[in-house]
């Protein structure tokens, strides 16, 4: 689980800053989803508050807790699902070996990001229509092109606001199936989980 954050901030990571406390209830979703199948659900938080330009601050420490699983657990398959610019960290270490599948939630994904870390991944993109805070469509432009490189599934949330906290239901059964899938799980049937299958290029699909 990769929490949000701010564009620029040196301030250092507290349990109590929004961005972190809206993980939570996503996270217990997708342990509720996981349940008996002896996946663990990691909910790590970085040094810093802000990406910070070309430091990009979130992004070695994303590093560091994926070795910490590595050798805390051994070759075990990795879905990392981030949030906003926690979403773009998450894209941004899907490069590391252990790492099988990314959700990027209400993703921040500027104009040239890059896609070439997603080869081999599965990826979903979810984006609110009613986002006022990342653009959903820098989201679906990288989905295009990350669809040249990897497998990208894309749903767009009506009415879904940055903080996922409208509808929050609909967001975390989007996440608790992805998650499901990715690993090889069974999901629920339904809208949902048709759009998670469907990678089709160039298109997103709406759940209304």
């Amino acid at each position: 689980m990769a929490h949000g954050g701010k564009s620029v901030s040196t301030e250092p990571v507290t349990p109590l800053q929004p961005a972190v406390l809206r993980m939570v209830p996503l996270a217990l979703a997708i342990r509720y989803a996981l349940r008996g199948s002896g996946a663990v659900v990691v909910q790590p938080r970085y040094g810093l508050r802000g990406w910070n330009g070309e430091l990009a601050s979130p992004v070695p420490d994303l590093y560091e807790v994926l070795d910490q699983i590595v050798v805390q657990f051994g070759g075990i398959p990795v879905v990392l699902v981030g949030h906003s610019m926690g979403a773009r960290a998450a894209i941004r270490v899907a490069g590391h070996p252990a790492v099988t599948a990314v959700a990027g939630l209400a993703p921040w994904l500027p104009e040239g990001e890059p896609v070439a870390q997603l080869a081999g991944r599965r990826i979903l993109l979810v984006h609110g229509t009613a986002d006022e805070v990342t653009d959903p469509a820098e989201t679906w432009a990288y989905a295009e092109r990350a669809r040249t490189v990897t497998r990208v599934s894309a749903i767009e949330v009506h009415g879904g606001e940055h903080t996922m906290l409208r509808r929050a239901a609909l967001w975390h059964r989007i996440a608790a199936d992805f998650s499901c899938l990715s690993l090889g799980l069974p999901a629920r049937t339904g809208e949902v989980t048709a759009a998670l299958n469907d990678a089709s290029a160039g298109a997103h699909r709406m759940v209304a």
